[in-house]
């Protein structure tokens, strides 16, 4: 009686366990689903907040860009520097002369730089001056009105303030404010530096001041095109003291600037965004609704940009999913536990023998499923492993002990130490420790060995959540790609040779675009690294501006070496060896779009170019690097019939030609490579005569 007692006691207390254990697997498996679809949220949420942040970025440097052309001026520039020259109130008749110049031109750059906007105050028969809310004006170096546009705003107030505590000698900006006319403002400023004269405060000469409205260019670029969440909204916020203040229009009708709330209200998500910059988190917005939010920062302002979407439209499918597939789990624990009763109550024997059966079959199932696994892991070509917290193997395939000369069993609670050896061990602890402690995937490349024993070894590890769903183990999976790092190498080598091979080929028909081809391919590549572009659109642009006079094969010695004047077919035909060079190259496989960037080098940024009238970012970003290279080296070197012209007057004409042949981008990435970084001495030999032989410019 007492034994059976006790097995009773034990049944229930069995049942119990297991129901306990499935409701931990329950648990488990639901908040494993829920931090899997926060992590999809985030990234989906990430590249639209990456586009938006970069659209601002873009827009702030825009306004400066704008500024800088009439800065860089070299008419405002000796204006300015006179007028710095000159006495206060003797201004010469002939400095005097330009003010019509210089007005004009600020007002052609208030209106495409979108520096105008109308009048504000009532209208009245009156000799009543109306107040303008945007504008650009010139200002000495003291500080006093020397041009401006109609619509200029006095220099008064919030704008005196702004330019009287604003360094001169940089630019700089009056962040968001209401103006005068309760309109989200805001102003930039731009030093003047005399001509040829250093960036330093005693070549300062002038400020060129611009103030603007932005409800209509700056807010818009909060919206991402073709977005299907109907509750996403982009929001601008910055400090203001110990609140948030929202500097953007909020989806609740609140105008920008009208609204403020503490930084410290709990799971405000504009709070944390100004506390962790870039985050992401679950927390409540401005209208106090549940939302999932990510920050960005936007880069020379005090404003961090918010994307986020309810949590109601972002995860009510998925966790409504979960509660389906948790409803479901529950049910079949609560059949199993009905079922274990049923079969205790159904009598001792019989449950004694049910048990060891089930026991049994568990067992086998058990040992099957393990043996499924082992077979699968180890038909894969990869070595698989899972290695718990204290770094000892509690599975192994074969491809994983084929690496160490061990058989799987034999590795089961070694550490990885005592397997790989102290050294290997270390590198892999330091990638097993960051997996768990931020319970994430982590991938790493290592090498490995040296000289002819070198391996490359692709790794990924992932946590291996535990009962309570935290990671108790990592799945390691590790791929060796020396071979497939051997054979990208050995093709870079190849089509390093390949370029290098076509380019002296072209030597031997025409020395003299050889020394061009390298000028053209030494500037574009400096031009695209001074862009910070990615190494393949760097390698691109060089190799392009290498092979571009490739198509030179098929024109006569005579015609490319002659220095008289060549008829309109003869240049057609030099012009056409760009489009031939593409031809010859168009069954190579390069890394980049070479081909590509030889066939659109003849393309202009405003559409008029051949051979197909592409236009703006139509044309791919290594040819419009290309054809300012070009450009620029052939207007500095010296040629047969002329003199090459300096890098100011280079300059000017490129800057001339700026959104019409050439990408304003390049051109400033030229310039800033010239200016700022050594260009100038660097490229200095294009103009000794010795440094290259003549030749006719490259059309």
């Amino acid at each position: 009686m007492k034994n059976a007692k006790l097995n009773i006691g034990l049944t229930a207390a069995g049942i119990v366990l297991i129901a306990a254990l499935g409701m931990l697997g329950v648990r488990s498996f639901a908040a494993s689903e829920h931090a899997r679809d926060l992590r999809a949220w985030q990234t989906r949420l990430s590249i639209v907040a990456d586009s938006r942040a970069e659209a601002l970025t873009q827009w702030v440097e825009t306004q400066y860009e704008a500024l800088t052309d009439i800065s860089d001026n070299l008419s405002v520039q000796l204006y300015m520097t006179e007028v710095a020259a000159s006495p206060s109130g003797a201004r010469s008749t002939e400095v005097l002369a330009q003010i019509g110049y210089l007005e004009n031109l600020l007002k052609a750059v208030a209106s495409r730089g979108g520096f105008s906007g109308p009048d504000t105050g009532p209208q009245v028969d009156a000799n009543v001056r109306r107040i303008g809310v945007a504008g650009v004006a010139l200002l000495d170096r003291s500080g006093n009105l020397v041009a401006a546009t109609p619509r200029m705003p006095p220099l008064a107030g919030r704008l005196a303030q702004f330019l009287a505590t604003a360094p001169a000698t940089e630019r700089t900006m009056l962040d968001l404010h209401l103006n005068d006319a309760n309109h989200a403002s805001m102003a930039f400023s731009v030093p003047i530096f005399a001509v040829q004269g250093e960036r330093t405060a005693d070549q300062l000469v002038g400020r060129v001041v611009g103030v603007r409205e932005v409800a209509t260019s700056l807010y818009p670029l909060l919206r991402q095109p073709g977005i299907p969440w109907s509750s996403a909204e982009a929001v601008l916020v910055r400090s203001k003291e110990a609140a948030v203040e929202y500097v953007s229009p909020l989806a609740d009708g609140s105008a920008p600037l009208t609204r403020t709330l503490a930084r410290d209200t709990v799971q405000l998500a504009e709070g944390y965004a100004l506390s962790h910059p870039n985050g992401f988190t679950e927390a409540v917005d401005y209208r106090n609704v549940p939302v999932l939010a990510i920050s960005r920062t936007i880069p020379g302002t005090p404003w961090t940009m918010v994307y986020k979407i309810d949590r109601t439209e972002a995860l009510s499918e998925d966790e409504n999913r979960i509660a389906r597939l948790t409803a479901a789990l529950l049910a079949a624990i609560t059949l199993a536990s009905l079922a274990m009763i049923a079969a205790w109550q159904h009598g001792a024997s019989r449950r004694s023998e049910r048990a060891a059966a089930a026991l049994g079959e568990l067992a086998a199932r058990h040992d099957q499923q393990r043996a499924l696994l082992q077979l699968v892991t180890d038909s894969q070509p990869n070595s698989i492993t899972i290695v718990d917290r204290d770094g000892r193997y509690r599975f192994a395939n074969s491809k994983a002990a084929e690496r160490v000369g061990l058989a799987p069993a034999d590795m089961i609670g070694k550490t990885v130490a005592s397997v790989l050896g102290p050294a290997a061990a270390e590198h892999g602890r330091a990638l097993d420790k960051e997996a768990l402690e931020h319970n994430r995937t982590v991938d790493d490349v290592a090498r490995t060995g040296a000289n002819g024993q070198s391996r490359v070894v692709q790794s990924t590890r992932v946590p291996v959540p535990d009962s309570e769903g935290r990671p108790g183990a990592l799945l390691v999976v590790e791929q060796d790609i020396t071979a497939a790092i051997a054979e990208r190498e050995r093709r870079e080598r190849t089509q390093r040779q390949l370029v290098d091979t076509l380019v002296r080929l072209v030597d031997q028909r025409d020395p003299y675009a050889a020394g061009h081809s390298a000028r053209v391919a030494e500037v574009a590549r400096a031009i695209a690294e001074e862009m910070t572009l990615d190494m393949g659109t760097i390698e691109t642009a060089e190799a392009a501006g290498k092979l571009m006079n490739l198509g030179k094969i098929l024109i006569s010695p005579e015609l490319l070496v002659r220095s008289s004047p060549l008829s309109d077919a003869e240049m057609r035909q030099v012009r056409d060896s760009l489009t031939q060079a593409a031809d010859f190259l168009s069954g190579v496989e390069f890394d980049g779009p070479v081909v590509e960037t030889l066939r659109q080098l003849r393309e202009r940024w405003d559409g008029t170019g051949e051979p197909e009238g592409r236009a703006g970012e139509a044309i791919v970003l290594p040819a419009r690097i290309v054809a300012v290279a070009n450009a620029f080296v052939a207007m500095v070197s010296r040629r047969a019939f002329r003199d090459g012209l300096s890098f100011d007057a280079a300059s000017e004409r490129l800057l001339a030609e700026s959104g019409h042949a050439f990408d304003r981008r390049v051109i400033a990435a030229l310039l800033n490579r010239l200016d700022n970084h050594g260009g100038r001495l660097d490229w200095a030999r294009f103009q000794d005569p010795s440094s290259m032989p003549e030749a006719r410019p490259i059309v």
